[in-house]
């Protein structure tokens, strides 16, 4: 399980653990918090090919998928 703090989650590097199309790293570009401080929106984006999708952030815990920093 990877520790994460949601404050610091913003331009954070990460590698897949299991690439698609090619695709294995990724930065978050986008966070959004409600008002009491929980992040509600998440957006990755690829450094090949800039494509940007939202993720569920605390996806990004799981090691089976996903690996701080880029690999």
């Amino acid at each position: 399980m990877n520790k994460i703090n949601p404050k610091k989650l913003l331009n954070s590097k990460w590698t897949a653990v299991n690439p698609v199309t090619k695709e294995k790293h990724f930065l978050v570009t986008e966070l959004e918090f409600d008002e009491e401080g929980d992040v509600i929106h998440c957006l990755i984006e690829a450094v090949i090919s800039n494509r940007s999708e939202p993720i569920e952030w605390t996806e990004l815990k799981n090691n089976d998928s996903w690996l701080l920093g880029w690999k």
